[in-house]
């Protein structure tokens, strides 16, 4: 876990600005198209209960994701062992680790916990580097 954590310690040191206090590298319109493939799963409803996307409910809730522990979305109870304990050892979901799960989540999983049992519910992978980056900008622009 401590090779893992370096390694992002060392992206966030090279991405610089772009991914201080919040701010998403990507482009968060691009990103809403690019979360149509997420939509199948995903819907990004607000506290409010304003529907923002409706979506899937077979995985969680996206709206205000950024800055969240991962696995504990209140309206959500299917996680899976995996993210669960990856949110316990403190996992809180910014753009690195972000675009890192959604470009291979097993692998992100197996990495993070270093564990090589780790599994992820999440089968999708989103290979494009751009993509993830984009989605991410989405994720964050609607709950600003």
């Amino acid at each position: 876990m401590k090779t893992m954590k370096m390694a992002l310690l060392g992206l966030l040191m090279t991405a610089g600005p772009a991914l201080a206090g919040g701010h998403a590298s990507g482009d968060a319109a691009a990103g809403e198209t690019v979360f149509k493939k997420c939509k199948a799963c995903h819907a990004i409803v607000a506290d409010d209960g304003t529907v923002i996307v409706k979506g899937g409910r077979n995985a969680p809730n996206l709206y205000g994701i950024y800055d969240r522990q991962a696995a504990v979305h209140p309206d959500f109870k299917k996680y899976g062992k995996s993210l669960v304990a990856a949110g316990a050892q403190g996992l809180i979901w910014n753009e690195a680790d972000f675009v890192a799960y959604v470009a291979d989540p097993k692998k992100f999983l197996k990495t993070y916990l270093d564990d090589k049992k780790a599994k992820s519910k999440m089968a999708f992978k989103l290979k494009d580097a751009d993509d993830q980056a984009n989605v991410w900008a989405y994720l964050v622009s609607v709950a600003e």
